[in-house]
């Protein structure tokens, strides 16, 4: 069944309205009609069977049903900190991150960040619709949080006792074993660009008393593969990906 998105804000009275990119693909793409039977998300968790009953600029739908949604949220509360990336390799993170179940997202000018902070404020529409459309696919209902951009040695201030914090790094680190079982289900995960950290960075997390966690082997990941493999790691060591 095809699903959509609807901002909170369109949903009242049993009714929804999509907006006219929703619309757009519904009408166009899809070509449904009027009395069809779709799927609605709201981002917030909460998804929705109805009715298309008006087609116009936007779409007005009747609720039929409450319903859950095809993919449950992970147990694992998982925010996943990245520095930043050139071109399209950030925007398969991101859409990435959303199918792996990750719940927030926060992109890090670190030492080495090759893009310039002025550049990358640009691309937060960009990356909302990446996140929008992959829950669509995913089966998601609750949209993956885009955090502003942020300077790494201002992030790691954020840290608190309450939530365990991991970055991975190509040298230095203990193995992922050796950490436990967050006790609240909080897990933030730093993962660094092409050209890896510089040792003040390393030492600043170690400051912080945050976990620095090396993956032994021999292969040597592009910085990509590396956020999106994390990703899938600490869902399957934490999370419900078995």
């Amino acid at each position: 069944m095809h699903r959509f998105y609807a901002s909170p804000e369109n949903i009242s009275n049993n009714r929804i309205f999509l907006d006219f990119g929703e619309t757009k693909h519904l009408k166009k793409v899809l070509r449904l009609s009027e009395g069809e039977i779709i799927r609605i998300f709201d981002g917030l968790g909460n998804e929705f069977q109805c009715q298309i009953k008006r087609i116009t600029d936007k779409t007005e739908v009747e609720i039929l049903e409450k319903v859950e949604p095809t993919a449950k949220e992970s147990p694992l509360n998982l925010r996943l900190a990245v520095g930043m990336l050139k071109g399209e390799k950030f925007d398969l993170i991101i859409q990435k991150a959303v199918e792996l179940g990750v719940s927030r997202f926060t992109p890090l000018l670190t030492k080495r960040s090759e893009v310039k902070p002025d550049k990358t404020y640009k691309k937060f529409d960009r990356w909302q619709k990446i996140i929008i459309q992959a829950s669509k696919q995913c089966g998601r209902a609750k949209l993956m949080q885009l955090e502003e951009q942020v300077e790494f040695s201002e992030f790691i201030k954020q840290r608190s006792d309450d939530e365990t914090w991991i970055l991975f790094s190509e040298r230095n680190g203990t193995s992922l074993k050796a950490i436990e079982k967050p006790f609240n289900n909080r897990v933030t995960a730093i993962v660094g660009t092409e050209g890896g950290w510089e040792e003040q960075e390393l030492e600043m997390a170690l400051s912080k008393e945050i976990n620095i966690v090396t993956f032994t082997g021999k292969r040597i990941l592009r910085a990509e593969t590396a956020a999106i493999a994390v990703a899938a790691i600490l869902q399957n060591r934490f999370g419900d990906l078995h």
